[in-house]
């Protein structure tokens, strides 16, 4: 019988923190441990390797996801294993689990099988702690700006007109929407709010994308928490938040140093959901990788239609990165999926199926093209596949123009990724890649969220009532056009509409709402359905979670 990840995660022989860093070369002063096996990395140090060359970046992403699943973050830290094994220094840059998923449906996200990053339980539980101070700094506005009402409203705010939402991270719908500030004249002046997971924080956002302590407060304060009856904005600087808020994320801000199975090191920071979100690991992470490695592999969260694109449009165009090669990640099972076929008969040989679903890994890789960048797909095997299954597999992508490498890492650890990793070097050395963007800076708004819908989503266009299309128009002309789109969208899609499988064309991407985010510098299109507090499902994976008689955790993979 098989071991389970978190069998096989206990038996990880881990190396302490401070060989790690050496293998890095950081100094041991330079490290501030959080026990043996994780520490935070100095940013006066990390400040110090600007003069360093960058290393090559490698993405990882994904076909569209499916309950099947498709082990992005295991294929990560496999083809950095991979990497290391033929002979490149690599670092895997990861983001940092939220509770939310880890109790509600996806449980633990440190990577499976031989193919993890660990400590595994303090990865996926509480870590060291960022989350939290994520969360207090967010709430600490909430409530800085409820208190300024109460004293006296000096600047004005309008109750009606009040956007910053207070964030916990835990899949809770019971406080999607509220109402704050009951119970009478000394509780304040009542009004309508909402919590969003802490992952879809625009804190969170901030911390992903500041570049050191000094942007950090400089996005904070841009912030814009409202507006007066005269609509114009208030930030959090109008409400000297700013300063107390940095604080709080003064010692969040240093990335974190941990290891893999293989004893290579990884660097895991931030952890922004790419739905709702920008779904990248901090630019302070990945910038310090860069001048700590010879190669990066990173990843975006879910499909390349989310984490991906915005990875390039928000990310690289912010952090002045550009990727040197884009894994993407497939397994048999999910093309299965989309191509039709129920979970429960997933073990069974389906080659038309497989072909089927090809339609979804089609489009990813003709998506990805428009980027520039070289891109291989990686097959994530499992063991019921069959060589007719995988084969399909491989004549789709090359229809595309890719190549698709089968890898076994869950089972060998980074021995089963080496041909990937020879190839992702190929591609690398080979050097014709030439990064771009989707959009131009300059273009409008509008034309930004309808060019994502149409060239990534497949849509025929956009649609909006007319409420939206006039904050579209007043966002434009309040400056804040240059800005790009952060689109939240369903991920088991290309389409707004979840149960849409495969590659979906001609629909329409209906856009529900659009909120400025001042201080991460994007504008969000909440588009369909989609939720900004995710709710728990029926048998909440929290039921299965607990700690046995010798004090071990079970149940949180």
């Amino acid at each position: 019988m098989a071991k389970s990840d978190i069998e096989i995660a206990r038996e990880a022989r881990q190396r302490p923190i401070a060989e790690i860093g050496d293998r890095l070369g950081i100094p041991r002063e330079a490290l501030l441990p959080y026990g043996h096996t994780k520490a935070k990395i100095d940013l006066d140090y990390l400040e110090s390797l600007s003069g360093r060359e960058d290393g090559k970046l490698v993405l990882v992403t994904a076909i569209t996801p499916t309950p099947a699943g498709e082990g992005k973050t295991t294929t990560s830290v496999g083809l950095a294993d991979g990497l290391n094994r033929i002979g490149r220094e690599t670092l895997v840059c990861l983001r940092e689990p939220s509770l939310g998923p880890c109790f509600g449906v996806k449980g633990g996200a440190a990577g499976g099988g031989h193919a993890q990053v660990v400590p595994m339980e303090d990865i996926n539980l509480h870590f060291t702690g960022d989350f939290h101070a994520i969360g207090a700094a967010n709430n600490l506005l909430a409530a800085l700006l409820d208190n300024h009402i109460h004293q006296g409203n000096a600047l004005g705010l309008d109750a009606r007109r009040i956007s910053w939402r207070r964030v916990v991270d835990m899949n809770d719908r019971a406080l999607r929407e509220i109402v704050c500030s009951l119970g009478g004249i000394g509780n304040g002046f009542p009004r309508g709010d909402g919590f969003d997971i802490t992952v879809a924080s625009e804190v969170m956002a901030i911390f992903c994308l500041a570049t050191d302590l000094k942007d950090l407060r400089r996005r904070l304060g841009n912030v814009v928490v409202g507006q007066t009856r005269a609509r114009a904005p208030v930030t959090a600087r109008d409400l000297k938040a700013d300063g107390a808020m940095t604080v709080l994320l003064k010692d969040a801000l240093a990335p974190n140093l941990v290891q893999t199975l293989e004893n290579n090191p990884a660097i895991i920071h931030g952890g922004p959901f790419a739905n709702i979100a920008h779904g990248c690991n901090s630019v302070i992470a990945t910038r310090a990788s860069l001048k700590l490695s010879d190669y990066v592999v990173t990843e975006a969260g879910f499909g390349a239609d989310l984490g991906a694109e915005k990875f390039f449009d928000i990310k690289c165009r912010k952090a002045g990165i550009a990727p040197d090669a884009v894994v993407l990640v497939a397994t048999l099972r999910a093309l299965k999926m989309h191509g039709g076929v129920a979970l429960a008969d997933l073990g069974r040989e389906d080659v038309a199926a497989v072909r089927a679903g090809c339609a979804n890994l089609a489009r990813h890789l003709s998506n990805l093209g428009q980027f520039g960048v070289p891109v291989v797909v990686a097959v994530n095997r499992f063991s019921a596949d069959t060589q007719a299954e995988l084969q399909a597999v491989v004549d789709a992508a090359a229809a595309q123009g890719a190549s698709a490498i089968v890898c076994s890492h869950w089972a060998d650890g980074g021995a089963g990724t080496e041909a990937l990793a020879r190839h992702v070097v190929e591609m690398i050395e080979a050097g014709e890649g030439a990064f771009r963007t989707l959009y131009p800076d300059e273009m409008p708004l509008w034309e930004k969220v309808e060019t994502v819908a149409q060239r990534i989503y497949g849509a025929s266009g956009i649609t909006a009532p007319a409420m939206v299309r006039n904050r579209f128009r007043a966002l434009q002309a309040g400056g804040y056009g240059h800005f790009p789109v952060c689109m939240a969208k369903t991920q088991y899609s290309f389409s707004t509409d979840p149960s849409l499988k495969g590659a979906p064309e001609g629909h329409e991407v209906p856009v529900r709402e659009l909120r400025l985010s001042a201080g991460a510098e994007f504008v969000v299109a909440v588009c369909g359905d989609m939720m900004t507090m995710p709710g728990l499902p029926k048998v909440p994976a929290a039921e299965g979670i607990h700690i046995d008689e010798d004090g071990r955790i079970e149940g949180l993979f």
